[in-house]
């Protein structure tokens, strides 16, 4: 089963974390969750909002598709990249990935001290 690389992020994840033998199918922001790692999904993942927004550094295109539904609201998301994904619709393939967590999201900006 594939694993998730976890990049450092200042408050959810300090030194970064490897998550093992992630299911296939499942959505990132569940694996995240399951891990212990905290990320925002104020909508309860039900593909309305863009807190949970994160950037697929690796392995992008072993993802399922982003629907019309998830890129229109990715167009409102912080930091928006070519390799953004909302992690509540991003679904993990066959392959390992590489995950960063912006700094910021639309709900809530976080500030580093």
């Amino acid at each position: 089963m594939p694993k998730i690389t976890v990049l450092p992020h200042p408050q959810l994840c300090p030194d970064g974390k490897e998550l093992e033998d992630i299911p296939t199918g499942t959505s990132i922001c569940d694996a995240l969750l399951e891990h212990d790692i905290e990320i925002e999904h104020a909508c309860e993942k039900s593909c309305a909002c863009t807190t949970c927004h994160v950037l697929i550094r690796q392995g992008y295109n072993t993802l399922n598709e982003p629907s019309e539904q998830e890129e229109d609201l990715l167009d409102q998301a912080w930091g928006l990249e070519a390799d953004s994904r909302l992690s509540c619709q991003a679904r993990v393939g066959e392959s390992d990935i590489t995950v960063e967590i912006p700094k910021y999201t639309i709900n809530h900006a976080r500030e580093e001290h």
